[in-house]
């Protein structure tokens, strides 16, 4: 009998173990949770916590196994916590939390909080890798790899990977090196990975993030100096870099058809130092300038700009035409905005060239101007500042306009979402709001359903945007019950949002069909 009892003794403790902890491996540096007051003090003593609140035990499984990794990976930076909200003892914390698993297909919320108070849902990628980001960086962007459209650019994490790819890769590989909160980075990433997915099966489009020390060899070994840097490779051997940073997805893909080295540049002369009549105008003089001069025409311009050196010419006739005036209308001034970006971000430049007009230090809208005779007349005389147009959420309409403070709590009430986000400046935003806003209108009867806009402009919007991983306008997000589920990439008009979202109705009620013929 002596014998028999520790093997009694094991049995029972197998029998009430719960099934999560022996079908999965959970980290003891997860934390189970019922008692409100326990999360209240735990939320009080930790700075960076994230709640697993899940159905049931078993539809925490998965999560519990993940998040058991990511906890050894983030230990000492971050807090995990798990709540199982089908337990009698932790429903009431649950609801004190507000926190909803009624939808039939929602099994788990994972909210975080930061320095004790709720920061945001996680609605990044469910992988090792983002959730580690997101801990060791609550506020920081999402990760190049968590954007739908970038899936066939090969995401490089460690140098390992970086040789085993070079000495595998048959076909030509492109590689580049960026720092996430790069700029110039953001900018082109939309391209590079648009050509990736034309290329695919031809060429071999890579990132890798080589801002941290540990990838000093690589940098060291190919150049790196600034970002982006991108390299050539042919069979794992180095050729030269692509220096083309202004490039668009067309010219990569037209490139690699006939890659060739960067021939050497004559360097240009920059504009303000060609002479003429044109002012030169800078971030640190640019207000002295327009408060001393009543009427003045600015051209905001990039020196690559084909656009810009197609323009300027007439804009320096222009300039020379008033300036010989006895009694002259204005000037014309010229601001840089690759090097002046303090003004560029003032008046929202994201296309080349721009106009501005200011009158006795005020901004007016200017139209479409492109010849000396079409500035001449301008100068000569300024067409009134139009009235202010309604801005788009002031208009009656049944776009939802929401802000970080009811997105969530908003988006979780729909089935169906579909978000636009905006900067109310965009020209392509500027296009597409009628036939957005005419999609609404076709499902303002079904409850079910959402067409809403977030203005990223907006101070109280813009964590949101970043949250949501937006890194240019417009961007179109579909959530399920408050989470993204896809980028809607497709036709930006009536029919294309309309036909996209009668799609997923549709899919709704084969779903309900199947189910009644399986009654």
């Amino acid at each position: 009998m002596a014998r028999a009892g520790p093997a009694w003794l094991l049995l029972a403790i197998w029998v009430v173990l719960p099934s999560w902890l022996s079908s999965a491996k959970v980290s003891s540096l997860i934390e189970r949770i019922s008692d409100p007051k326990d999360l209240k003090k735990l939320l009080r003593t930790r700075n960076n916590v994230l709640v697993l609140y899940s159905k049931s035990e078993a539809a925490a499984e998965n999560h519990l196994r993940l998040l058991s990794t990511v906890a050894q990976a983030v230990k000492g930076q971050g807090t995990i916590c798990w709540v199982d909200c089908g337990d009698a003892e932790s429903r009431k914390l649950c609801k004190k939390m507000k926190v909803d698993l009624s939808p039939k297909d929602k099994k788990v919320e994972v909210f975080h909080y930061q320095d004790g108070a709720f920061h945001t849902e996680y609605n990044r990628a469910v992988t090792f890798k983002s959730i580690v980001a997101f801990l060791k960086d609550p506020k920081g962007p999402p990760l190049w790899e968590e954007d739908p459209g970038a899936k066939d650019v090969v995401h490089i994490d460690s140098e390992k990977d970086f040789r085993r790819l070079l000495k595998k890769e048959e076909k030509p590989l492109l590689v580049m090196f960026y720092a996430p909160w790069c700029s110039m980075c953001k900018r082109m990433m939309p391209h590079f990975q648009k050509a990736a997915t034309q290329l695919r099966g031809h060429a071999v489009l890579a990132g890798m993030n080589v801002h941290s020390s540990e990838f000093e060899n690589i940098k060291e070994e190919y150049s790196v100096r600034g970002y982006p840097t991108i390299c050539y490779f042919e069979k794992g051997r180095f050729l030269f870099q692509y220096d083309n940073y202004g490039s668009t997805a067309e010219d990569i893909v037209e490139w690699l058809k006939n890659p060739q080295p960067p021939q050497p540049q004559v360097p240009e002369t920059p504009w303000a130092d060609e002479g003429g009549s044109v002012y030169h105008l800078t971030d640190e003089d640019f207000d002295q300038f327009v408060k001393e001069h009543s009427s003045v025409l600015v051209m905001f311009h990039a020196p690559w700009c084909g656009h810009c050196k197609k323009m300027k010419p007439e804009f320096e006739k222009a300039a020379e035409a008033l300036h010989g005036e006895a009694d002259s209308s204005g000037v014309l001034a010229a601001v840089d905005a690759t090097v002046n970006k303090a003004l560029a971000e003032r008046f929202h430049i994201s296309e080349f060239p721009t106009l501005k007009y200011f009158k006795n230090g005020e901004k007016h809208a200017v139209p479409a101007l492109r010849t000396k005779k079409k500035f001449l007349e301008w100068m000569q005389n300024p067409g009134p500042p139009p009235p202010p147009e309604p801005t788009w959420e002031e208009q009656q309409t049944s776009v939802l306009h929401l802000v970080g403070d009811n997105f969530q709590e908003t988006l979780k009430r729909k089935k169906h979402t579909l978000v636009m986000f905006y900067a109310p400046w965009c020209p392509h935003c500027k296009k597409v709001i009628p036939h957005f806003t005419a999609a609404a209108d076709v499902f303002k009867d079904d409850r079910k359903i959402a067409c809403a806009a977030v203005d990223c402009v907006k101070d109280k919007n813009q964590d949101l945007c970043q949250q949501e991983a937006v890194k240019g306008y417009p961007t179109f997000h579909y959530y399920h019950y408050g989470k993204f589920t896809e980028k809607y990439d497709s036709d930006r008009t009536e029919l294309g949002f309309t036909n996209y979202i009668r799609a997923l109705r549709e899919g709704d009620h084969e779903r309900l069909g199947k189910k009644k013929e399986e009654l």
